[in-house]
């Protein structure tokens, strides 16, 4: 009776455990000086099968006071590719809310720096990335990008344009960034090629990210943002692996 209620016990199904990871960032320019500000990152989830799946990820971002000049949550639910976002930039009156529905389509409500407000609606497609899905995409291709060398194409979400461009993610060397491992996220598109820079990432040996070298969602003033290098403390990682 003993070894039958074992192995009962053994072939039922394993349920995940909720994880958690913790990192802080520190926005500097890119040539170097004094910090911009600093983001600090909470993701949790669950361990499923060995692997992190990520469920709701919240930001703050300080400058020298105390309390955030901006957040930011987001939750997976629908996708860990295009997550719900919810941002907010009080000192610019900015809202940025970015809703999905079922997976199959993305709504987007902005309240501009100018106060006036702007609704899209794009279409969802398997290769389309939003916000800080790209940290998840890339760990989704970590064997084809990281382990064989090759590309992967996909769309970005451009949500103060309504719209999503095509951007191509692949393996690079860059002195900049001090990792283990360094992708460049480029746009494929010649016109928007000479608009755009690259984003330069960075990741460790276990898949989390370490550096972000690019344009940022923070705002230098009304018309632009922050382009700045990114560096990431890690305080807690995930008891499962982020990639495979």
């Amino acid at each position: 009776m003993r070894i039958l209620t074992s192995l009962v016990v053994l072939a039922l199904p394993v349920a995940g455990f909720t994880a958690e990871s913790r990192f802080t960032g520190t926005a500097k320019p890119v040539d170097g000086g004094e910090t911009i500000y600093q983001e600090a990152h909470t993701v949790t989830g669950v361990c499923e099968e060995g692997m992190f799946t990520p469920q709701q990820h919240s930001v703050d971002y300080r400058s020298a006071a105390s309390e955030p000049f901006a957040t930011k949550s987001l939750s997976y639910g629908e996708s860990a590719l295009r997550p719900t976002v919810d941002f907010r930039q009080p000192d610019f009156s900015e809202t940025m809310n970015i809703t999905n529905q079922d997976d199959e389509l993305i709504r987007i409500e902005w309240q501009t720096p100018s106060g006036s407000k702007k609704s899209f609606t794009v279409d969802v497609y398997d290769g389309l990335v939003a916000d800080a899905g790209f940290d998840n995409f890339v760990r989704q291709n970590w064997s084809e990008v990281i382990q064989n060398g090759n590309s992967v194409d996909f769309g970005i979400l451009a949500p103060t344009r309504g719209d999503y461009y095509n951007f191509t993610l692949e393996p690079v060397e860059d002195s900049r960034i001090d990792a283990d491992h360094k992708v460049k996220i480029r746009p494929t598109g010649t016109i928007l090629g000479f608009l755009v820079d690259p984003i330069l990432l960075g990741y460790n040996s276990e898949g989390m990210l370490t550096d972000y070298l690019g344009l940022t969602n923070i705002r230098k003033n009304d018309d632009s943002n922050y382009i700045a290098h990114i560096r990431y403390d890690i305080q807690a990682m995930p008891e499962c692996d982020l990639t495979r």
